[in-house]
């Protein structure tokens, strides 16, 4: 059963807005391509990004942060050290985590490491379809380097499998965004090609996912949710707007405008969700049922409340 995530959502932003508002500690061991990037993403949703990667520190920094993410971008002895004492010590203390197979399948190292890492267990594992399909140990699926030579589409049942055998949430990354727990598919549409002209997009999508889950999200959520807004972002950051009669911004300008797009994003769905509050708190229970339309249905709700809480190319 499959159904679509965009964000107009009401359950999109109102995750957006909890990020917003708790401004999650986001305990990042990513790769150094896309460090600063993916910290000025969480800064503009709202999140607070860390990048504690010694191998000394790890632990002891994602037993205290609201959620971790580790990307296995780029690898050394002492990534690999601090990656597996991060993860060991958020399963531990119970603090949802992010893995991000980064070429895994391309690579036997980082293959076997991303296994390591699966046994303690991940709130959410997102990676491209050819990182999906290896993991779930589809003979021939290995990527080129970072990239997927399959569509995001052709890697939803072994995603589901994937889902089911780990007990946790699996998102492929693409044209069109799956997110799935095994159980229900939800279909997360949008983004832009230019997504794929700036690097660390994906990279920065798992951190994205990481404090939407550092909010509170159960998983499900916190993936389809993050997904949509990157999404979005990403489709507003490209509007010709203000970049020529009928040009898209380069990607530099892009960079930018995607930050700013989240920034907005984040902003007005924290204040949507003030407003709500305000009305319902100093209305009368007989004011507010005759004047508050029927709430619209969260997406999937059967999918996204399983769990505790917790373009032309693909473009993610």
């Amino acid at each position: 059963m499959t159904s679509t995530s965009t964000w107009t959502d009401p359950d999109v932003a109102s995750g957006l807005a909890a990020v917003h508002t708790v401004q999650p500690l986001v305990h990042c061991l990513t790769n150094i391509v896309v460090a600063g990037f993916t910290a000025n993403v969480l800064l503009a949703i709202g999140a607070s990004p860390a990048m504690v990667e010694n191998a000394e520190e790890s632990a002891a920094f994602a037993s205290i942060a609201g959620a971790v993410l580790i990307n296995l971008g780029t690898l050394s002895e002492e990534r690999d050290r601090a990656m597996l004492a991060a993860a060991a010590a958020a399963h531990a203390a119970g603090h949802p985590w992010v893995l991000d197979p980064v070429a895994v399948g391309a690579l036997e190292h980082r293959t076997a490491l991303a296994h390591r890492l699966l046994e303690h267990s991940p709130a959410i594992v997102r990676g491209n379809a050819s990182e999906i399909m290896s993991l779930a140990g589809v003979t021939g699926s290995a990527g080129r380097g970072v990239d997927s030579v399959v569509g995001s589409v052709d890697a939803v049942d072994a995603a589901s499998a994937l889902a089911r055998a780990l007990g946790t949430v699996v998102a492929v990354s693409g044209v069109v965004d799956y997110v799935t727990n095994g159980k229900e598919v939800v279909e997360v549409p949008g983004g832009h090609v230019m997504m794929t002209r700036v690097t660390g997009v994906g990279c920065a999508l798992g951190g994205v996912m990481a404090a939407f889950a550092g909010a509170g999200a159960n998983p499900m959520r916190a993936a389809a949710g993050a997904s949509a807004v990157l999404a979005a972002a990403g489709q507003r950051a490209a509007s010709p707007a203000g970049a020529g009669v009928g040009a898209v911004p380069g990607p530099g300008t892009f960079a930018v405008r995607l930050l700013d797009e989240l920034w907005d994003l984040a902003a007005a769905s924290a204040a949507s969700a003030a407003s709500a509050a305000s009305t319902a708190s100093t209305a009368s229970p007989s004011t507010a049922a005759a004047a508050s339309p029927p709430s619209a249905a969260p997406f999937f709700s059967s999918a996204l409340d399983d769990g505790p809480p917790c373009d032309p190319g693909p473009h993610r």
